[in-house]
Protein backbone atom coordinates (compact mmCIF):
# COMPACT_ATOMS: atom_id res chain seq x y z
CA UNK A 1 0.00 0.00 0.00
CA UNK A 2 2.60 2.39 0.82
CA UNK A 3 5.06 1.34 -2.26
CA UNK A 4 1.54 2.03 -4.24
CA UNK A 5 1.11 5.71 -2.89
CA UNK A 6 4.81 6.57 -3.62
CA UNK A 7 4.14 5.40 -7.21
CA UNK A 8 0.87 7.27 -7.03
CA UNK A 9 2.78 10.36 -6.06
CA UNK A 10 5.72 10.13 -8.17
CA UNK A 11 2.78 10.33 -11.37
CA UNK A 12 0.45 13.04 -9.16
CA UNK A 13 0.89 16.77 -11.23
CA UNK A 14 -0.71 18.98 -8.52
CA UNK A 15 1.73 21.88 -7.80
CA UNK A 16 2.24 20.75 -4.13
CA UNK A 17 3.33 17.17 -5.64
CA UNK A 18 5.91 19.06 -8.21
CA UNK A 19 7.18 21.04 -5.61
CA UNK A 20 7.77 17.80 -3.76
CA UNK A 21 9.75 16.34 -6.79
CA UNK A 22 11.98 19.39 -6.95
CA UNK A 23 12.19 19.32 -2.92
CA UNK A 24 13.68 15.63 -3.29
CA UNK A 25 16.12 16.59 -6.05
CA UNK A 26 17.02 19.32 -4.25
CA UNK A 27 18.20 17.44 -0.78
CA UNK A 28 19.81 14.61 -3.18
CA UNK A 29 21.55 17.15 -4.67
CA UNK A 30 22.61 19.00 -1.40
CA UNK A 31 23.75 15.83 0.24
CA UNK A 32 25.40 13.15 -1.50
CA UNK A 33 27.65 13.30 -3.98
CA UNK A 34 27.36 12.72 -7.55
CA UNK A 35 28.00 8.84 -7.64
CA UNK A 36 25.93 8.34 -4.28
CA UNK A 37 23.10 10.93 -5.95
CA UNK A 38 22.43 8.65 -8.94
CA UNK A 39 22.17 5.74 -7.28
CA UNK A 40 19.82 6.59 -4.56
CA UNK A 41 17.79 8.13 -7.74
CA UNK A 42 17.71 4.74 -9.41
CA UNK A 43 16.38 2.91 -6.43
CA UNK A 44 13.81 5.30 -5.35
CA UNK A 45 12.89 5.37 -8.86
CA UNK A 46 12.22 1.92 -8.56
CA UNK A 47 10.13 2.16 -5.54
CA UNK A 48 13.19 0.73 -3.06
CA UNK A 49 13.11 4.00 -0.78
CA UNK A 50 14.24 1.96 2.02
CA UNK A 51 17.18 0.25 0.49
CA UNK A 52 18.32 3.62 -0.70
CA UNK A 53 17.73 5.42 2.74
CA UNK A 54 20.24 1.94 4.33
CA UNK A 55 22.59 2.93 1.32
CA UNK A 56 22.62 6.31 2.09
CA UNK A 57 22.82 7.73 5.63
CA UNK A 58 22.87 11.28 5.06
CA UNK A 59 19.27 11.16 3.81
CA UNK A 60 18.36 10.41 7.27
CA UNK A 61 18.78 14.06 8.41
CA UNK A 62 15.64 15.94 8.31
CA UNK A 63 14.51 18.32 5.90
CA UNK A 64 13.93 21.34 7.07
CA UNK A 65 11.21 24.11 4.98
CA UNK A 66 10.52 27.39 6.17
CA UNK A 67 8.28 30.14 6.55
CA UNK A 68 8.93 33.58 7.60
CA UNK A 69 6.81 36.20 8.83
CA UNK A 70 7.36 39.97 9.65
CA UNK A 71 5.33 40.54 12.64
CA UNK A 72 5.31 44.65 12.00
CA UNK A 73 1.55 44.00 11.37
CA UNK A 74 -1.11 41.91 12.75
CA UNK A 75 -1.06 38.53 11.11
CA UNK A 76 -2.69 38.47 7.18
CA UNK A 77 -3.81 36.06 4.71
CA UNK A 78 -0.40 35.75 2.71
CA UNK A 79 0.95 34.68 6.23
CA UNK A 80 -0.96 31.98 6.79
CA UNK A 81 -1.35 31.02 3.15
CA UNK A 82 2.73 30.40 2.97
CA UNK A 83 2.23 28.20 5.95
CA UNK A 84 -0.46 26.31 4.26
CA UNK A 85 1.08 26.40 1.09
CA UNK A 86 3.96 25.09 2.28
CA UNK A 87 2.16 22.15 4.47
CA UNK A 88 0.86 20.86 1.14
CA UNK A 89 4.47 20.10 -0.18
CA UNK A 90 5.81 18.78 2.94
CA UNK A 91 2.61 16.37 2.62
CA UNK A 92 3.34 15.60 -0.87
CA UNK A 93 6.74 15.48 0.53
CA UNK A 94 6.06 12.60 2.74
CA UNK A 95 3.64 10.52 0.28
CA UNK A 96 6.58 10.60 -2.32
CA UNK A 97 9.48 9.03 -0.19
CA UNK A 98 6.62 7.32 2.00
CA UNK A 99 7.52 9.46 4.97
CA UNK A 100 10.28 7.97 5.32
CA UNK A 101 12.94 11.23 5.65
CA UNK A 102 11.81 13.44 9.01
CA UNK A 103 10.56 17.02 8.21
CA UNK A 104 10.49 19.88 10.34
CA UNK A 105 8.31 22.55 9.47
CA UNK A 106 9.66 26.07 11.35
CA UNK A 107 7.34 29.16 11.19
CA UNK A 108 9.57 31.70 11.94
CA UNK A 109 8.84 35.55 13.09
CA UNK A 110 11.37 38.04 12.36
CA UNK A 111 10.64 39.79 15.73
CA UNK A 112 13.66 41.58 16.11
CA UNK A 113 13.47 44.10 13.28
CA UNK A 114 13.01 47.69 14.50
CA UNK A 115 9.54 48.81 14.42
CA UNK A 116 10.24 51.66 11.50
CA UNK A 117 6.56 53.18 11.03
CA UNK A 118 3.42 53.11 13.02
CA UNK A 119 0.76 50.58 11.50
CA UNK A 120 -2.29 51.83 10.12
CA UNK A 121 -5.42 51.13 12.32
CA UNK A 122 -4.06 49.96 15.35
CA UNK A 123 -4.78 51.58 19.03
CA UNK A 124 -2.13 53.50 21.14
CA UNK A 125 -0.63 54.81 17.75
CA UNK A 126 0.75 57.94 19.77
CA UNK A 127 2.78 54.75 22.10
CA UNK A 128 4.32 53.23 18.79
CA UNK A 129 5.75 56.51 18.20
CA UNK A 130 7.74 56.90 21.20
CA UNK A 131 8.47 53.28 20.46
CA UNK A 132 9.74 53.49 17.12
CA UNK A 133 12.98 51.86 16.36
CA UNK A 134 12.83 49.74 19.16
CA UNK A 135 13.20 46.13 18.38
CA UNK A 136 9.30 44.31 17.62
CA UNK A 137 9.90 42.59 21.34
CA UNK A 138 11.12 45.86 22.99
CA UNK A 139 8.04 47.71 21.78
CA UNK A 140 4.95 48.04 23.90
CA UNK A 141 1.50 46.32 22.65
CA UNK A 142 -0.73 48.71 21.79
CA UNK A 143 -3.98 46.09 22.88
CA UNK A 144 -2.42 46.01 26.19
CA UNK A 145 -2.54 42.04 26.27
CA UNK A 146 1.44 41.21 25.96
CA UNK A 147 5.21 41.82 26.80
CA UNK A 148 5.64 43.45 23.81
CA UNK A 149 3.92 44.62 20.13
CA UNK A 150 5.71 41.54 18.38
CA UNK A 151 4.52 39.12 21.24
CA UNK A 152 1.14 40.10 20.58
CA UNK A 153 1.69 39.69 17.22
CA UNK A 154 3.18 36.10 17.44
CA UNK A 155 0.23 35.06 19.43
CA UNK A 156 -2.34 35.83 17.09
CA UNK A 157 -0.44 34.11 14.39
CA UNK A 158 0.48 31.04 16.38
CA UNK A 159 -3.68 30.82 17.75
CA UNK A 160 -4.72 30.72 14.12
CA UNK A 161 -1.91 28.02 13.32
CA UNK A 162 -2.98 25.75 15.89
CA UNK A 163 -6.45 26.26 15.40
CA UNK A 164 -5.76 24.71 11.64
CA UNK A 165 -3.61 22.08 13.58
CA UNK A 166 -0.83 22.92 11.52
CA UNK A 167 2.27 20.47 12.16
CA UNK A 168 5.09 23.39 12.80
CA UNK A 169 7.71 24.76 15.09
CA UNK A 170 7.89 28.56 16.27
CA UNK A 171 10.76 30.04 15.87
CA UNK A 172 11.50 33.86 16.88
CA UNK A 173 14.56 35.73 15.56
CA UNK A 174 14.91 37.69 18.88
CA UNK A 175 15.35 34.21 21.28
CA UNK A 176 17.80 32.59 18.37
CA UNK A 177 20.00 35.72 17.74
CA UNK A 178 20.31 35.93 21.65
CA UNK A 179 20.46 32.32 22.45
CA UNK A 180 23.70 32.03 20.15
CA UNK A 181 22.27 29.93 17.79
CA UNK A 182 23.53 31.92 14.80
CA UNK A 183 26.82 33.11 16.20
CA UNK A 184 28.50 30.75 14.14
CA UNK A 185 27.12 31.99 10.93
CA UNK A 186 27.44 35.55 12.17
CA UNK A 187 31.07 35.15 13.17
CA UNK A 188 30.99 33.92 9.32
CA UNK A 189 29.42 36.92 8.17
CA UNK A 190 31.77 38.91 9.75
CA UNK A 191 34.88 37.12 8.42
CA UNK A 192 33.45 37.54 4.65
CA UNK A 193 32.15 41.11 5.13
CA UNK A 194 33.67 42.04 2.06
CA UNK A 195 31.79 39.52 -0.13
CA UNK A 196 28.81 40.03 1.74
CA UNK A 197 29.19 43.99 0.56
CA UNK A 198 30.42 42.89 -2.75
CA UNK A 199 26.84 41.29 -3.34
CA UNK A 200 25.03 43.90 -1.81
CA UNK A 201 26.33 47.25 -2.68
CA UNK A 202 25.37 46.97 -6.74
CA UNK A 203 21.69 46.59 -5.43
CA UNK A 204 21.78 50.12 -3.71
CA UNK A 205 21.47 53.49 -4.50
CA UNK A 206 24.63 55.97 -4.37
CA UNK A 207 23.06 57.46 -0.61
CA UNK A 208 22.33 54.07 0.44
CA UNK A 209 25.56 52.97 -0.41
CA UNK A 210 27.62 55.21 1.27
CA UNK A 211 26.19 53.89 5.03
CA UNK A 212 25.18 50.37 4.43
CA UNK A 213 26.48 47.52 6.45
CA UNK A 214 24.58 44.24 7.30
CA UNK A 215 25.08 44.48 10.66
CA UNK A 216 22.48 46.66 12.62
CA UNK A 217 23.93 47.14 16.12
CA UNK A 218 21.73 47.62 19.07
CA UNK A 219 22.34 50.95 20.30
CA UNK A 220 23.58 49.61 24.12
CA UNK A 221 21.92 53.00 25.65
CA UNK A 222 18.91 53.69 23.60
CA UNK A 223 17.70 49.98 22.53
CA UNK A 224 17.23 51.14 19.63
CA UNK A 225 18.12 49.51 16.07
CA UNK A 226 20.51 51.15 14.24
CA UNK A 227 21.21 51.55 10.46
CA UNK A 228 24.56 53.32 10.91
CA UNK A 229 27.77 52.60 8.83
CA UNK A 230 30.28 49.79 10.31
CA UNK A 231 33.42 51.54 10.86
CA UNK A 232 35.73 48.81 12.01
CA UNK A 233 35.73 44.85 12.15
CA UNK A 234 37.47 42.68 14.40
CA UNK A 235 36.86 39.36 13.07
CA UNK A 236 39.56 37.85 15.87
CA UNK A 237 37.42 39.62 18.37
CA UNK A 238 34.06 38.82 16.43
CA UNK A 239 33.32 42.77 17.15
CA UNK A 240 32.18 45.67 15.14
CA UNK A 241 33.01 49.50 15.66
CA UNK A 242 30.07 51.67 14.66
CA UNK A 243 28.74 55.43 15.99
CA UNK A 244 25.99 55.17 17.90
CA UNK A 245 24.03 58.79 18.07
CA UNK A 246 23.55 58.43 21.50
CA UNK A 247 26.41 57.76 22.60
CA UNK A 248 29.84 57.95 20.29
CA UNK A 249 31.81 55.28 19.14
CA UNK A 250 31.06 52.02 19.98
CA UNK A 251 32.29 48.40 19.89
CA UNK A 252 29.29 45.17 20.34
CA UNK A 253 30.03 41.80 19.55
CA UNK A 254 28.13 40.23 16.58
CA UNK A 255 27.21 37.56 18.87
CA UNK A 256 24.75 37.20 21.38
CA UNK A 257 22.04 39.58 19.81
CA UNK A 258 23.98 42.62 20.35
CA UNK A 259 23.64 43.25 16.35
CA UNK A 260 20.57 42.10 13.49
CA UNK A 261 21.67 41.77 10.16
CA UNK A 262 19.72 43.60 7.13
CA UNK A 263 17.23 41.28 6.04
CA UNK A 264 18.50 40.16 3.15
CA UNK A 265 22.06 39.18 4.91
CA UNK A 266 19.43 37.87 7.43
CA UNK A 267 17.68 35.49 5.06
CA UNK A 268 20.61 34.52 3.87
CA UNK A 269 21.96 33.26 7.40
CA UNK A 270 19.14 31.90 8.77
CA UNK A 271 18.45 29.49 5.61
CA UNK A 272 22.82 28.57 6.25
CA UNK A 273 22.86 28.55 10.32
CA UNK A 274 19.16 26.61 10.47
CA UNK A 275 19.93 24.24 6.96
CA UNK A 276 17.04 25.39 5.38
CA UNK A 277 15.85 23.07 2.18
CA UNK A 278 12.51 24.70 1.38
CA UNK A 279 11.35 28.43 1.29
CA UNK A 280 8.55 29.64 -0.84
CA UNK A 281 7.88 33.29 -1.31
CA UNK A 282 5.80 36.39 -3.39
CA UNK A 283 6.52 37.36 -6.53
CA UNK A 284 7.50 40.56 -5.07
CA UNK A 285 10.59 38.98 -3.88
CA UNK A 286 12.15 37.22 -6.99
CA UNK A 287 15.09 39.81 -6.92
CA UNK A 288 15.39 39.35 -3.29
CA UNK A 289 15.52 35.53 -3.35
CA UNK A 290 18.08 36.07 -5.97
CA UNK A 291 20.24 38.49 -3.63
CA UNK A 292 19.96 36.09 -1.05
CA UNK A 293 21.00 32.91 -2.22
CA UNK A 294 23.87 34.49 -3.30
CA UNK A 295 24.92 35.64 0.43
CA UNK A 296 24.18 32.10 1.19
CA UNK A 297 26.34 31.00 -0.70
CA UNK A 298 28.83 33.20 0.11
CA UNK A 299 29.11 32.43 3.68
CA UNK A 300 28.94 28.57 3.10
CA UNK A 301 25.56 27.60 2.90
CA UNK A 302 23.44 26.28 -0.10
CA UNK A 303 20.34 28.29 -0.52
CA UNK A 304 16.82 26.10 -0.37
CA UNK A 305 14.42 24.96 -2.93
CA UNK A 306 11.88 27.09 -3.53
CA UNK A 307 9.05 28.99 -5.57
CA UNK A 308 7.39 32.17 -6.04
CA UNK A 309 3.58 32.79 -5.73
CA UNK A 310 1.57 35.35 -6.77
CA UNK A 311 0.25 37.81 -4.44
CA UNK A 312 -3.35 38.47 -3.29
CA UNK A 313 -4.73 41.50 -4.16
CA UNK A 314 -7.74 43.57 -2.55
CA UNK A 315 -11.31 44.41 -4.24
CA UNK A 316 -9.52 47.45 -6.23
CA UNK A 317 -6.82 44.90 -7.28
CA UNK A 318 -3.78 46.80 -4.76
CA UNK A 319 -1.53 44.50 -3.15
CA UNK A 320 -2.60 43.85 0.30
CA UNK A 321 -0.49 45.32 2.94
CA UNK A 322 -0.27 44.50 6.63
CA UNK A 323 0.44 48.27 7.46
CA UNK A 324 -2.17 49.22 5.16
CA UNK A 325 -4.79 46.68 6.49
CA UNK A 326 -6.79 46.81 3.16
CA UNK A 327 -6.61 42.90 3.53
CA UNK A 328 -9.09 40.22 5.14
CA UNK A 329 -7.84 39.29 8.28
CA UNK A 330 -7.90 35.55 9.14
CA UNK A 331 -10.53 36.46 12.17
CA UNK A 332 -12.82 38.24 9.05
CA UNK A 333 -12.54 35.15 7.20
CA UNK A 334 -13.45 32.33 9.65
CA UNK A 335 -16.61 34.42 10.80
CA UNK A 336 -18.05 34.03 7.34
CA UNK A 337 -16.44 30.43 6.10
CA UNK A 338 -15.40 27.45 7.15
CA UNK A 339 -10.96 27.19 7.76
CA UNK A 340 -11.37 24.31 5.12
CA UNK A 341 -12.71 26.80 2.55
CA UNK A 342 -9.76 29.05 3.26
CA UNK A 343 -7.37 26.41 2.75
CA UNK A 344 -8.74 25.52 -0.53
CA UNK A 345 -8.87 28.74 -1.65
CA UNK A 346 -4.87 29.02 -0.81
CA UNK A 347 -4.61 25.83 -2.95
CA UNK A 348 -5.78 27.23 -6.33
CA UNK A 349 -3.37 28.28 -8.85
CA UNK A 350 -1.09 29.84 -6.49
CA UNK A 351 0.94 31.85 -9.28
CA UNK A 352 -2.14 33.83 -10.35
CA UNK A 353 -3.07 36.86 -8.22
CA UNK A 354 -6.28 36.76 -6.95
CA UNK A 355 -8.95 39.05 -5.19
CA UNK A 356 -8.93 37.96 -1.44
CA UNK A 357 -12.30 40.12 -0.47
CA UNK A 358 -15.21 39.53 1.32
CA UNK A 359 -16.83 38.42 -2.13
CA UNK A 360 -15.01 35.28 -2.66
CA UNK A 361 -16.00 33.16 0.30
CA UNK A 362 -19.15 32.03 -0.69
CA UNK A 363 -17.70 30.38 -3.80
CA UNK A 364 -14.77 28.87 -2.05
CA UNK A 365 -16.91 27.31 0.38
CA UNK A 366 -19.09 25.75 -2.39
CA UNK A 367 -16.42 24.72 -4.18
CA UNK A 368 -14.59 22.94 -1.41
CA UNK A 369 -17.97 21.31 -1.00
CA UNK A 370 -18.16 20.33 -4.29
CA UNK A 371 -14.59 19.09 -4.44
CA UNK A 372 -15.30 16.62 -1.08
CA UNK A 373 -18.33 15.47 -3.71
CA UNK A 374 -16.04 14.85 -6.44
CA UNK A 375 -13.06 12.61 -4.34
CA UNK A 376 -15.62 9.94 -3.39
CA UNK A 377 -15.83 9.20 -6.85
CA UNK A 378 -12.30 9.72 -7.95
CA UNK A 379 -9.75 6.95 -9.05
CA UNK A 380 -6.55 6.80 -6.89
CA UNK A 381 -4.39 8.66 -9.08
CA UNK A 382 -7.40 11.31 -9.68
CA UNK A 383 -7.43 11.84 -6.20
CA UNK A 384 -3.86 12.96 -5.30
CA UNK A 385 -4.35 15.75 -7.65
CA UNK A 386 -7.53 17.15 -5.96
CA UNK A 387 -7.74 19.97 -3.74
CA UNK A 388 -8.98 18.66 -0.35
CA UNK A 389 -6.83 15.39 -0.62
CA UNK A 390 -3.58 18.50 0.31
CA UNK A 391 -6.13 20.26 2.73
CA UNK A 392 -6.74 17.18 4.79
CA UNK A 393 -3.22 15.86 4.56
CA UNK A 394 -4.42 12.78 2.56
CA UNK A 395 -7.13 11.40 4.59
CA UNK A 396 -10.38 14.24 3.61
CA UNK A 397 -13.84 13.37 4.99
CA UNK A 398 -16.58 11.19 3.89
CA UNK A 399 -18.87 13.56 3.42
CA UNK A 400 -19.10 17.46 4.04
CA UNK A 401 -22.69 19.30 4.00
CA UNK A 402 -26.15 17.92 2.21
CA UNK A 403 -26.72 21.23 0.48
CA UNK A 404 -24.79 24.60 -0.09
CA UNK A 405 -23.48 27.82 1.39
CA UNK A 406 -25.03 29.40 -1.21
CA UNK A 407 -28.50 27.43 -0.58
CA UNK A 408 -28.28 28.53 2.94
CA UNK A 409 -27.28 32.48 1.89
CA UNK A 410 -30.81 32.52 0.13
CA UNK A 411 -32.66 30.44 2.96
CA UNK A 412 -31.69 33.10 5.20
CA UNK A 413 -33.02 35.88 3.37
CA UNK A 414 -36.14 34.26 2.32
CA UNK A 415 -37.21 33.35 5.48
CA UNK A 416 -35.85 36.23 7.80
CA UNK A 417 -33.83 33.83 10.22
CA UNK A 418 -31.60 34.62 12.58
CA UNK A 419 -31.05 32.05 14.21
CA UNK A 420 -29.92 28.35 13.41
CA UNK A 421 -32.71 26.77 14.88
CA UNK A 422 -35.05 28.78 12.55
CA UNK A 423 -32.66 27.14 9.64
CA UNK A 424 -32.82 23.64 11.42
CA UNK A 425 -36.29 24.10 11.62
CA UNK A 426 -36.91 24.13 7.66
CA UNK A 427 -34.72 20.70 7.88
CA UNK A 428 -37.00 18.55 10.03
CA UNK A 429 -38.95 17.28 6.98
CA UNK A 430 -35.86 17.81 3.92
CA UNK A 431 -33.33 16.04 6.14
CA UNK A 432 -35.87 14.58 9.19
CA UNK A 433 -33.09 12.69 10.92
CA UNK A 434 -30.24 15.10 10.27
CA UNK A 435 -29.28 17.20 13.95
CA UNK A 436 -26.77 19.70 14.83
CA UNK A 437 -24.73 16.20 16.04
CA UNK A 438 -25.33 14.13 13.02
CA UNK A 439 -24.57 16.85 10.31
CA UNK A 440 -21.57 19.10 12.25
CA UNK A 441 -20.44 21.05 8.84
CA UNK A 442 -24.21 22.15 8.14
CA UNK A 443 -24.94 23.38 11.49
CA UNK A 444 -21.22 25.07 11.01
CA UNK A 445 -22.43 26.91 7.49
CA UNK A 446 -25.75 27.62 9.03
CA UNK A 447 -24.05 30.08 11.61
CA UNK A 448 -21.53 31.14 8.58
CA UNK A 449 -24.55 32.05 6.32
CA UNK A 450 -26.22 34.08 9.06
CA UNK A 451 -23.42 36.32 9.49
CA UNK A 452 -22.52 36.58 5.78
CA UNK A 453 -26.07 37.60 5.32
CA UNK A 454 -26.59 40.01 7.73
CA UNK A 455 -23.39 42.03 7.11
CA UNK A 456 -23.10 42.05 3.12
CA UNK A 457 -26.33 39.82 1.30
CA UNK A 458 -28.83 41.78 3.52
CA UNK A 459 -27.61 45.45 2.84
CA UNK A 460 -26.90 44.60 -1.36
CA UNK A 461 -30.43 42.92 -1.82
CA UNK A 462 -32.62 45.03 -4.97
CA UNK A 463 -35.54 43.03 -6.08
CA UNK A 464 -37.45 43.72 -9.59
CA UNK A 465 -40.62 43.64 -10.60
CA UNK A 466 -41.08 40.43 -13.29
CA UNK A 467 -41.85 41.73 -16.53
CA UNK A 468 -45.58 40.02 -18.09
CA UNK A 469 -43.89 37.08 -19.52
CA UNK A 470 -42.16 36.60 -15.94
CA UNK A 471 -45.29 37.27 -14.16
CA UNK A 472 -46.97 34.31 -16.30
CA UNK A 473 -44.32 31.84 -15.39
CA UNK A 474 -43.77 32.58 -11.81
CA UNK A 475 -47.64 32.20 -11.79
CA UNK A 476 -47.86 29.07 -14.01
CA UNK A 477 -45.06 27.29 -11.63
CA UNK A 478 -47.03 28.53 -8.46
CA UNK A 479 -50.07 26.87 -9.69
CA UNK A 480 -48.13 23.31 -10.83
CA UNK A 481 -46.25 23.01 -7.32
CA UNK A 482 -49.82 23.83 -6.04
CA UNK A 483 -50.44 20.26 -7.78
CA UNK A 484 -48.08 18.42 -6.25
CA UNK A 485 -48.31 17.00 -2.85
CA UNK A 486 -47.55 19.48 -0.42
CA UNK A 487 -44.92 17.63 1.48
CA UNK A 488 -43.13 17.20 -1.14
CA UNK A 489 -39.30 16.99 -0.21
CA UNK A 490 -37.73 15.60 -3.82
CA UNK A 491 -35.86 18.62 -4.83
CA UNK A 492 -35.64 16.55 -8.80
CA UNK A 493 -39.51 16.99 -9.01
CA UNK A 494 -39.41 20.50 -7.95
CA UNK A 495 -36.60 21.27 -10.35
CA UNK A 496 -38.67 19.22 -13.27
CA UNK A 497 -41.76 21.58 -13.07
CA UNK A 498 -39.28 25.27 -12.90
CA UNK A 499 -37.65 23.90 -16.20
CA UNK A 500 -41.24 22.68 -17.54
CA UNK A 501 -42.40 26.14 -17.05
CA UNK A 502 -39.26 27.89 -18.52
CA UNK A 503 -39.54 26.08 -21.92
CA UNK A 504 -43.44 25.90 -22.01
CA UNK A 505 -42.99 30.21 -21.69
CA UNK A 506 -39.95 30.10 -24.72
CA UNK A 507 -37.05 31.38 -22.64
CA UNK A 508 -34.05 31.61 -24.51
CA UNK A 509 -31.43 30.59 -23.29
CA UNK A 510 -33.24 28.94 -19.95
CA UNK A 511 -30.58 30.66 -17.79
CA UNK A 512 -32.73 33.87 -18.28
CA UNK A 513 -35.78 32.20 -16.59
CA UNK A 514 -33.29 31.43 -13.34
CA UNK A 515 -32.05 34.44 -13.38
CA UNK A 516 -35.57 36.11 -13.60
CA UNK A 517 -36.30 34.14 -10.60
CA UNK A 518 -33.33 34.89 -8.51
CA UNK A 519 -33.90 38.52 -9.54
CA UNK A 520 -37.51 38.82 -8.28
CA UNK A 521 -37.90 36.45 -5.53
CA UNK A 522 -34.48 36.33 -3.93
CA UNK A 523 -33.00 39.97 -4.73
CA UNK A 524 -29.98 38.44 -6.33
CA UNK A 525 -28.22 37.83 -10.07
CA UNK A 526 -27.62 34.24 -9.03
CA UNK A 527 -28.70 31.61 -6.55
CA UNK A 528 -28.98 28.04 -5.63
CA UNK A 529 -30.67 25.02 -7.38
CA UNK A 530 -34.18 26.19 -7.14
CA UNK A 531 -35.52 22.82 -6.67
CA UNK A 532 -33.42 21.99 -3.68
CA UNK A 533 -34.10 25.45 -2.27
CA UNK A 534 -37.96 25.12 -2.26
CA UNK A 535 -37.76 21.58 -1.30
CA UNK A 536 -35.87 22.81 1.79
CA UNK A 537 -38.68 26.19 2.66
CA UNK A 538 -41.16 24.12 1.67
CA UNK A 539 -43.71 23.98 -1.04
CA UNK A 540 -46.65 26.27 0.62
CA UNK A 541 -44.26 28.78 1.76
CA UNK A 542 -42.33 28.55 -2.13
CA UNK A 543 -46.19 29.36 -3.72
CA UNK A 544 -46.49 32.21 -1.32
CA UNK A 545 -43.00 33.37 -2.27
CA UNK A 546 -43.71 32.84 -6.38
CA UNK A 547 -47.19 34.76 -5.77
CA UNK A 548 -45.76 37.68 -3.61
CA UNK A 549 -43.03 38.21 -6.36
CA UNK A 550 -45.75 38.05 -9.25
CA UNK A 551 -47.49 40.31 -7.67
CA UNK A 552 -44.61 42.70 -7.35
CA UNK A 553 -45.17 42.53 -3.35
CA UNK A 554 -41.60 41.50 -3.16
CA UNK A 555 -39.86 44.65 -4.95
CA UNK A 556 -42.10 46.77 -3.38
Amino acid sequence: MLQNLETLSREARSWPFEQARNLLAHVLKKRLSDAERDAAKLLIDAGKTDEALAAFEALNKPVILETGYGPSGLPHMGTFGEVARTTMVRNAFRALTGDHWATRLIAFSDDMDGLRKVPEGIPNPEMLREDLHLPLTKVRDPFGTHDSFGAHNNARLRAFLDSFGFEYEFMSSTETYRSGRFDAALLTMLERFDKVMGIMLPTLGEERRATYSPFLPISPITGHVLQVPTLERNVEKGTIVFDDPAGGRTEVPVTGGHVKLQWKPDWAMRWTALDVDYEMSGKDLIESVRESSKLCRAIGGVPPEGFNYELFLDIEGRKISKSKGNGLTMEDWLRYGTPESLSWYMFQSPKSAKSLHFNVIPRATDDYLSFIEQYKTQEPAKRMDNAVWHIHSGQPPESASPVSFALLLNLVGVANASTKDQLWAYFAKYLPDATPESEPVLDRLMGYALNYYEDFVKPSKTYRLPDDKEKAALLDLAERLKALPADTTDGEIIQGEVYAVGKAHGFEPLRAWFQALYEVLLGASQGPRFGSFAAIYGLPQTISLLEAGANGELAA
